[in-house]
């Protein structure tokens, strides 16, 4: 009885899995496998929110297996050596997974091959499951991959993504095959406390609500902020348990600019994941340096502190800053703003805003997170290094009434309309009673300081 081995990672799901599929269409027994690996966890990438995510998704995927007659086999450990432990085992001559494409899933798959080669056993690495299109499917001439957008797009689009695959209706797991009991999100300490769920069941319906009731707006509504409309469904991507392929393909049976702008975010995804895939080391250095010299010491430290708990002074960025503390997530145009307030204002290392985010965010993805934060930063693959978000101006366009601010800032809840955003410019006594920080720095002179450091002035 021949039986294979499926190593989950970034693909909690058992809609439209090529890995999955492959074992049981090839082996008469499959062994479902997470590894809990000890060396995320020993990097401190393994951050509370994402834990907690995590924890939701075995738990869901372990249950949709059991309605198909299997179950997930959780084991803990180096996952080289629980692999090989599990292939021992069962006498599984095969191992089907996911491609990955930062340094350390290149690290981890080169390991697995090596160990199994030695074994006599076979890895099959499978393309296009985590992304629509895998790293250097498609590249311009004489170069490993795109580092401009627009024309990555023009060619990603021009290329059709793989059939979507079903479910497999049977999943038969050998007996014996010993287990760690699926984690749950209770035992998780410091969770935010609005943290969303996840599991493939929570991102299927997610994705179903906001393609027939959002999709068609979306290009409008995308950078509302306080109209949430985008689909939220980043932590399903980064856990996989949602298909890059299937939403994109399913966003294009709908007419009009908003499906189409809904994959353009999807293609951002993708050409992030081939920049790190060819450019591993810019998962923590400059894609293109600048030479910046960052500010350092304990006044920038003191507005760092002030910038993480969202008592800047500036409502938009402390409205964004404290939707992240709450919710583990935050709005895409919230992002964008919060990253330039902190490198282009108060000029501090994209690193630590980073650094920050990967310890929140349920969807924190070393690929989008590095390079969108170097695009805003001026050292990724953008051609404008000098691009500066003004934070009241954003705060007037994307939130022009102010809900977003006061559902997040409840110090200003009072203040009505677009007055919401600039404070500061209330009588001494009213901001006294507002019991909101003063501005931490004026933003000319931020962006003086930043012109000064660049050379730029």
């Amino acid at each position: 009885m021949k039986t294979s081995v499926v190593l989950f990672t970034s693909d909690l799901r058992v809609h439209d899995h090529p890995p999955l599929r492959a074992a049981v269409t090839g082996a008469d027994q499959v062994v479902p496998l997470f590894v809990r690996d000890r060396h995320i966890a020993e990097t401190g990438f393994a951050g509370p929110n994402r834990e907690a995510f995590l924890a939701d998704c075995l738990t869901d995927l372990d249950r949709r297996l059991r309605d198909r007659g299997g179950r997930l086999v959780v084991r803990s450990g180096d996952v080289v050596a629980e692999v090989r432990a599990v292939m021992a085992a069962t006498d599984a001559e095969e191992i089907h997974m996911a491609g990955g494409v930062s340094g350390y899933a290149h690290a981890r798959e080169r390991r697995l091959r090596e160990a199994l080669e030695r074994d006599g056993r076979r890895l099959h690495v499978h393309d296009s499951v985590i992304t629509v299109l895998p790293p250097g499917a498609v590249t311009p001439a004489g170069r490993d991959h795109f580092a401009v957008f627009t024309p990555y797009y023009r060619k990603w689009s021009a290329r059709s993504p793989r059939d979507v695959l079903g479910p497999p209706r049977t999943v038969r797991v050998p007996d014996h095959v010993r287990s760690e009991p699926v984690p749950g999100r209770d035992g998780v300490d410091g969770v935010s406390p609005g943290l969303a769920r996840g599991g493939e069941s929570e991102g299927r319906a997610r994705w179903k609500a906001w393609l027939r009731k959002d999709a068609d707006g979306y290009a409008e509504g995308q950078d509302d902020l306080a109209g949430d409309a985008t689909s939220r469904l980043s932590p399903h991507l980064h856990f996989g348990t949602v298909s890059a392929t299937e939403l994109v393909r399913g966003a294009r049976t709908r007419e009009g600019e908003g499906a189409e702008n809904f994959v353009r975010q999807i293609c951002w995804r993708d050409f992030h994941h081939q920049v790190l895939a060819a450019r591993p080391r810019s998962a923590s250095t400059d894609y293109r340096t600048k030479q910046d010299r960052w500010r350092k010491g304990e006044a920038a430290e003191e507005e760092i502190r002030a910038w993480q708990e969202g008592r800047t002074g500036f409502p938009v960025v402390d409205a964004a800053m404290r939707q992240l503390l709450h919710e583990g997530w935050m709005h895409n145009r919230g992002r964008l703003l919060v990253a330039s307030f902190l490198v282009k204002s108060l000029y501090v290392d994209w690193r630590v805003g980073a650094r920050h985010f990967l310890r929140l965010l349920a969807d924190g993805d070393i690929a989008n997170n590095q390079m969108n934060w170097q695009w805003m930063a001026g050292t990724g693959t953008d051609s404008r290094p000098n691009r500066v978000l003004n934070p009241v101006r954003q705060g007037q366009r994307y939130d022009p009434r102010g809900d977003y601010v006061r559902r997040w800032v409840p110090e200003l809840k009072d203040l009505a309309g677009a007055a919401v955003h600039e404070p500061w410019k209330l009588s001494k006594k009213e901001r006294e009673r507002y019991d909101y920080p003063e501005p931490l720095i004026e933003l000319g002179e931020g962006l003086a300081r930043f012109k000064h450091a660049r050379g730029l002035d």
